[in-house]
């Protein structure tokens, strides 16, 4: 479970006019003699111990909080090495959690939730987490864990455990951002959803939607990507100089001339930074398209830049609602996506 919970201190609790009291009840089954609960808060973008708390002889303890927004808390022992539980409480819960300690793999497992939808999924989580651990043959935990995540994308705790993918953001990037989308219209200052937002802002992968690329054409006249939307559109990275993207122009003509007709359309953005040896290769490739565009600036395009071009030839494939469907498909493999998309 190390990898789980990279951003535990990102949640900041801010305490303003119309705080509420929320409530939370834990039961620790296992506990050695002596040990106490330390429980930290996060403040300030790190974690803050607030209290050090006493179990009953029952193994319970008594937690209030009183805040107006969502609050994030880790729970350990005090033992080396201890463990960590983490709680969201939102303002007017009331929270009933039953957790064993299990020394064995140093574990402090919830078994029992009530009284709040952020801590039922952080326990079905953490127990597939948990599962996964102790039967090592277990092939499918990323992508449970994932679907459950999507399941639950409404809930606040999803934006906290979504970073359990953190190190392999672009893969989960659409999971990111269907979390983000789910929870940013009532958690928009939530320092977790705002954290997704960020990260989103820096890759475009399929689902998100285009950013628009407004360069001048052949003629000098701005053209705009997005008044192309109600088409499919290929975005194509190329430029004179390139061997490969000259070598993949006759299937990019192929392709534009047997599915334009049924709304495929291409926006060329070259990275020449040589007007004459541009047009010249558009004439002699015959990209017979009007959305040709350039600032004629190489590596440094504008276009290139918007959407981290690195290497050429490089394309984007865009629905008709402006949101990209695939990046970097070529030859066969775009053939094959325009076959799908148009020969219904």
């Amino acid at each position: 479970m190390k990898r789980l919970f990279l951003l535990i201190t990102l949640m900041a609790t801010t305490f303003v006019a119309g705080a509420q009291k929320s409530t939370l009840n834990c039961t620790f089954n296992g506990l050695e003699n002596g040990m106490h609960i330390i429980v930290s808060q996060a403040q300030g973008g790190r974690l803050v111990p607030t209290d050090t708390l006493t179990p009953d002889t029952k193994g319970r303890i008594k937690l209030e909080r009183n805040s107006a927004e969502p609050i994030l808390l880790a729970m350990n022992l005090t033992k080396n090495n201890s463990p960590y539980i983490h709680v969201i409480m939102a303002p007017r819960e009331n929270i009933s959690l039953t957790v064993n300690y299990m020394p064995a793999i140093n574990l402090l497992d919830i078994t029992s939730s009530k009284g709040s939808a952020n801590m039922e999924l952080y326990m079905k989580f953490t127990n597939l987490v948990k599962n996964s651990y102790l039967d090592e043959r277990h092939p499918t935990i990323e992508n449970d864990l994932a679907s459950l995540l999507s399941e639950n994308s409404s809930v606040l705790m999803s934006a906290f455990l979504v970073t359990y993918f953190e190190k392999a953001f672009e893969q989960y990037a659409p999971l990111y951002k269907k979390i983000r989308d789910a929870l940013i219209g009532d958690w928009p200052n939530n320092e977790f959803v705002q954290h997704l937002d960020s990260r989103l802002r820096t890759v475009l992968v399929p689902g998100m939607e285009a950013p628009d690329i407004v360069l001048a054409d052949r003629d000098g006249n701005m053209r705009r990507l997005s008044d192309l939307r109600g088409k499919v559109v290929l975005i194509d990275f190329w430029a004179s100089w390139c061997r490969p993207c000259r070598m993949e122009n006759p299937n990019v003509v192929r392709l534009y001339q047997q599915y334009h007709d049924q709304g495929f359309e291409i926006f060329s953005v070259s990275l020449d930074n040589n007007r004459d040896a541009w047009l010249k290769a558009i004439a002699d490739d015959h990209l017979d398209w009007p959305n040709h565009v350039s600032d004629l600036r190489g590596w440094s395009s504008a276009g290139g830049k918007l959407y981290g071009i690195q290497s050429i030839p490089s394309t984007v494939l865009v629905d008709p609602d402006g949101n990209i469907l695939a990046r970097n498909l070529r030859g066969q493999e775009l053939e094959n996506k325009l076959k799908e998309l148009f020969d219904k």
